[in-house]
């Protein structure tokens, strides 16, 4: 749930800056008294930006947007960027070699894709609705001439070459063409600083390089005295030191095709006690003082994992919404009790997606033991024997202990699939083709 009025326990209500400290968000500002000043004096129109290298962000891309949207919560006014322009060229930021490049066609599905997903971020109605646009709008069409005289006579090759992204590249190459990324950037600040009267702009701590060039760029076109300010957010770390957003099947996306939202629930509430506070105060928009008696609850009963349950809540709700969030729960229950035969077909796919599965012709009846032996779930028959007369085995939720049982129309959930548990824990999805 998003909350605009955040208060620690008794204390003031904080103010916006105070806020991101106490959660750890800010990692780099420009001007420090510059962005609190204005904060204080004006609505602010600031953006966030995201190339569409792909059909959907991953939760990677997530903190500086929730981060964007905590601006929004406070009165500001939120430019939400899509990178169909740069995402033509990509940027060289935390790459070691070059990117491959993308056709138009790919990009602008990409961009589709992207733009709905950040729709479910922000609020776009409303005094200080959300903005979205695609620099490929103003980019797009520029001609090489107009692009060298107007922009690039502004920035000082030594300038560019001092950038980490760009000095990183120098020893293993970075072609023109990355190079140039940076200004591209650059031109995005200017033109929402021109158009939309856009001060400030806010990224990952990666962003730093390409923030600044953009502050270059309006210092040097602009009139004295005008200003513009850039704040970065701290990569997001896991206490052990693996990366976050990773897991053995891959990212962690955004899109329920990618990522189901089953996934996407047992991805947050299976974070560490170490990391699960820090992500409460980075990702939700929970309370300070909820998030302080969470974090109580980590340390005095870790068992109850409270902490987890909120975190996984919270972020499939928003991401997926209240109806994809109980479905997550229902499954989630349903496999930790056993008691699986209230799953519907479409939450079986969801939280067997990675199981073993075995395929069985539907019109041909097994007996339990031949089943067990080709599905790989014991070992030979005499194992699957024994299995079921120790009362091991399950169907679809319920002990069967006869040696002799054959699998029947009845046993078909749904008339897909049918749900063999070995032990308590290894599932195993039979599908009938």
């Amino acid at each position: 749930m998003f909350c605009a009025g955040l208060k620690k326990k008794g204390r003031r209500e904080m103010e916006l800056l105070e806020e991101l400290q106490w959660r750890g968000i800010i990692y780099q500002q420009t001007d420090e008294e510059g962005i609190k000043a204005l904060l204080e004096n004006e609505q602010v129109s600031l953006y966030c930006g995201v190339d569409p290298t792909a059909d959907s962000m991953h939760i990677g891309h997530l903190l500086p947007f929730l981060t964007l949207r905590r601006f929004q919560n406070n009165g500001h006014r939120p430019i939400v960027l899509v990178g169909g322009a740069t995402g033509l060229i990509g940027d060289p930021s935390g790459k070691k070699e070059e990117r491959k490049l993308q056709t138009l066609e790919m990009v602008q599905h990409n961009v589709a894709c992207i733009k709905k997903q950040l729709e479910k971020i922000f609020k776009f109605e409303g005094e200080n609705g959300a903005k979205l646009v695609n620099n490929y709008d103003w980019a797009g069409s520029m001609d090489i001439v107009t692009f060298l005289r107007d922009f690039g006579k502004h920035i000082g090759v030594n300038y560019m070459l001092a950038k980490d992204t760009v000095a990183s590249r120098l020893e293993t190459g970075i072609s023109f063409t990355e190079f140039t990324y940076t200004i591209l950037q650059a031109m995005d600040f200017l033109h929402l600083y021109e158009n939309h009267n856009c001060k400030m702009q806010i990224g990952g701590s990666d962003q730093w390089g390409n923030i600044t060039t953009g502050l270059e760029l309006i210092r040097k076109m602009k009139p004295e005295g005008e200003k513009a300010y850039g704040l970065t957010i701290p990569l997001v770390t896991k206490a052990d030191g693996t990366k976050f957003g990773k897991t053995e099947s891959g990212a962690i996306w955004l899109d329920p095709k990618k990522t189901s939202p089953y996934e996407f629930y047992q991805f947050w509430i299976n974070t560490a006690d170490a990391d699960v506070v820090k992500y409460l105060k980075i990702f939700t928009f929970l309370t300070p003082a909820t998030i302080e008696e969470l974090e109580n609850s980590v340390k005095e009963e870790p068992h109850l994992r409270k902490a987890q349950k909120a975190l996984a809540e919270e972020m499939t709700r928003l991401i997926h919404g209240n109806e994809a969030l109980e479905q997550a729960q229902k499954i989630t229950a349903a496999l930790f009790s056993g008691d699986v035969k209230s799953l519907t077909a479409a939450e079986i796919e969801q939280g067997f997606k990675d199981v073993p599965s075995f395929e069985q012709a539907s019109g041909e009846e097994i007996g339990l033991v031949d089943l067990l032996v080709a599905a790989g779930i014991s070992s030979s028959k005499r194992q699957a024997r024994e299995d079921v007369q120790n009362g091991a085995v399950s169907i679809n939720g319920e002990k069967v202990t006869d040696t002799a049982y054959v699998l029947s129309e009845k046993d078909k959930m749904e008339g897909e699939f049918t749900i063999i548990r070995r032990g308590k824990k290894k599932y195993h999805l039979v599908k009938y083709k």
